[in-house]
């Protein structure tokens, strides 16, 4: 893509309506947030080479907001990503999911997870890194964030940004990575995994991963669990035996409610063990 005709592609980009084609039929356990009480919406978010979009919601009232980035699983930010901000929201924070592959390419028209994954693989780490930097200067600048309480959390692609955000950003107060993969062949856009930022971490991360998961072999687990030891971040990884990958995704198959309201409560545990 011409850069004249990316910078005008993210400048006129919007995050999903709805769910993303690849992954219908929807479940009916579907959980929906409504967004009384709240200021939820798109909007965007300046970066070095143009703006993206984001979807936002804090309460519609208050100010001073503890921050929280949402990190988008391979789906990009459609409505699941969007209802967790919304989640958030009601609880008293400011919560932002930006669209990460944007410049690669709409991922929510795709009918296939095959279609997909060339995209996201053409997305560079460096890139996630620095927009994220952005969206937070955002929320601390143009919406009502506290830059003192700043808490991240990713879903599958996410949890893999999760762990290295964490890495990035020492100024943040808590992670949360679920099921994100730890460790992988380093490439030219992707240098790093997880295991490999492990034992220099000083942000705390909880990791929610499911035994049953096909795709993070449990030895991949107990590898990063043992890196973390060396670290000062008090990092810890929960795994549930018998919880598939994506078992936090109401809207899949994979859902399993019981292990997913459990992640939650320990997530927002954590974020206020650490001052989030």
């Amino acid at each position: 893509m011409k850069e004249i005709t990316r910078r005008k592609f993210i400048a006129t980009a919007s995050v999903a309506t709805g769910f993303a084609l690849a992954v219908q039929p929807i479940s009916a356990e579907v959980i929906t947030t409504d967004t009384k009480g709240l200021v939820a919406g798109a909007v965007k978010i300046p970066v070095k080479d143009g703006e993206i979009p984001a979807y936002r919601a804090e309460p519609a009232t208050g100010d001073n907001f503890p921050i929280v980035l949402v990190i988008q699983e391979i789906f990009g930010v459609h409505e699941h990503i969007q209802d967790i901000t919304r989640r958030f929201a009601q609880l008293g924070y400011l919560a932002i999911a930006p669209e990460l592959f944007i410049r690669q390419g709409d991922v929510s028209k795709l009918s296939s997870i095959d279609e997909i994954r060339p995209i996201v693989a053409k997305v560079p780490d460096a890139q996630v890194l620095s927009d994220l930097d952005a969206t937070v200067d955002w929320a601390v600048k143009s919406a009502k964030g506290n830059a003192n309480k700043l808490a991240i959390t990713g879903f599958c692609w996410g949890g893999r940004i999760t762990w290295l955000y964490a890495a990035h950003n020492p100024k943040l107060k808590a992670g949360v990575a679920w099921y994100g993969r730890l460790v992988g062949d380093a490439t030219e856009l992707q240098p790093k995994y997880p295991i490999d930022i492990a034992s220099k971490l000083t942000v705390p991360v909880l990791g929610l991963y499911g035994g049953k998961d096909t795709g993070i072999p449990l030895d991949t687990v107990e590898q990063m669990r043992d890196r973390l030891k060396s670290s000062s971040s008090k990092s810890e990884i929960i795994v549930y035996p018998d919880a598939p990958h994506a078992f936090f995704a109401d809207y899949r198959p994979s859902y399993r409610e019981k292990e997913a309201k459990e992640g939650w409560k320990r997530l927002l545990a954590w974020f206020k063990e650490h001052g989030v």
